[in-house]
């Protein structure tokens, strides 16, 4: 669960403190607050630049796409397929990993505003059965901000060679979270962060507790069907289908001296809740505009969703650069992260093997940016320097040409 961080913190590298920001009302339903520092001009030469050179040994493929009344530009680098070397489709689908939280989250909120579903009540108030007696109430609004304290778990971890020869193996989340809470708690709860995908498996587990559906059923009953997102999929874990068209992902297996790729482009989705969909720029883009304008969730939960508890951020994996640096940076669903010039977005990264991607936006939405990569690295973080490249050119050009 730990080593897609890598992806995230190359993302927030560039990050400083956020700014003060002045509201602004972008619909009845939805108070938006318009960034105090103007939106940089879009390069598209920067952004060329940022994807250049694929594909390669780290990175076999690339897809860009930056909306918004401020710029847009779409761009594409590399192969689809180290064989045929078909050039990466913009419209391709990919794994999204973490940026399955965020639909999770929603769900979440949207029942919290349904009144059924109370954030401040415990997480074994309505899953009696799920962790030890010895763990202290842990609250449904800590599972969704990284406060729990709940302990990481192994289940589906291993090397590149390990993962291309058991992708199609999955584990029930119950499974996923049995092996994560039998190693004791981290912290009490509501005193640090801890990003953790352990967190977001409970969540899954809330939604179908509550519900009495599958979590695949409330995603699209409730995000993927009234947005109409074509190309959105919450898969079941035995079927490692990667629909409609794609970039194939790869992982590099060293051995005997020899690196081979080997594609990963199916394999299990059992990261479920916590990192298991499927979908494409558009809908990503779609999915995020719908939030921040206040279609999806309510006002009164939006803002759980644009919160950052004031509690301190454990390890030195995400939220370490700045003044506030080591302070938390995740809200319920979302990161904050604040370049350099002052210009803060809200957003999510995500990983699974041979994908690696990240969806982010300026809360007036003026700027909104869906990137997908195929890191052949199984998750080690290769891939950053490209990472940081595209944010830099999107959001902070200064840091792209060195002024």
């Amino acid at each position: 669960m730990r080593r897609h961080l890598a992806a995230i913190g190359a993302f927030l590298a560039l990050t400083a403190p956020a700014v003060a920001s002045a509201p602004a009302s972008a619909s009845a339903s939805a108070p938006v607050q318009r960034s105090a520092t103007a939106l940089p001009p879009l390069d598209p030469a920067l952004l060329r630049a940022a994807i250049s050179g694929l594909p390669n040994a780290t990175v076999t493929g690339a897809l860009v796409n930056v909306a918004g009344p401020a710029g847009q530009w779409s761009g594409t680098s590399g192969v689809r397929d180290v064989v045929t070397r078909r050039t990466v489709q913009g419209d391709g689908n990919f794994r999204v990993g973490s940026i399955s939280k965020v639909f999770t989250a929603v769900v979440l909120l949207q029942l919290a505003a349904e009144d059924e579903l109370d954030l401040d009540q415990s997480v074994q108030h309505y899953l009696p059965d799920l962790l030890p007696a010895s763990y202290p109430a842990i609250t449904v609004r800590q599972l969704l901000n990284h406060t729990s304290g709940l302990p990481d778990g192994d289940l589906g971890e291993g090397d590149a060679e390990w993962f291309a020869d058991h992708r199609f193996q999955s584990w029930t989340p119950r499974q996923i979270v049995a092996n994560a809470v039998s190693h004791p708690m981290k912290f009490a709860p509501g005193t640090k962060q801890d990003y953790n995908g352990t967190n977001y498996y409970v969540a899954g587990l809330l939604v179908e507790r509550l519900t009495g559906r599958t979590y695949a059923h409330e995603v699209r009953r409730r995000v993927i069907e009234p947005l109409n997102l074509r190309n959105t999929y919450v898969l079941d874990r035995h079927d490692p289908r990667l629909p409609g068209p794609h970039a194939h992902g790869y992982v590099a297996v060293a051995k005997d001296g020899t690196t081979t790729l080997r594609d990963v482009s199916e394999q299990s989705p059992y990261p479920w809740a916590e990192g298991g969909l499927i979908s494409d720029s558009a809908d990503l883009r779609t999915f995020i505009t719908a939030i921040f304008q206040g279609r999806l969730v309510p006002a009164s939960e939006l803002n759980e969703m644009f919160t950052v508890p004031d509690v301190p951020y454990l390890g030195t994996d995400n939220c370490v650069i700045g003044p506030d640096a080591g302070r938390a940076c995740y809200s319920a669903g979302l990161m904050r992260t604040t370049m350099p010039n002052g210009l803060t977005a809200w957003g999510k990264t995500g990983s699974r093997p041979g994908y690696t991607s990240g969806l982010f936006a300026t809360r007036d939405l003026g700027r909104v940016l869906v990137y997908s990569l195929n890191p052949t690295g199984n998750k080690d973080g290769s891939e950053s320097p490209y990472i940081q490249k595209i944010a830099a050119a999107v959001l902070d050009p200064d840091l792209a040409t060195g002024n």
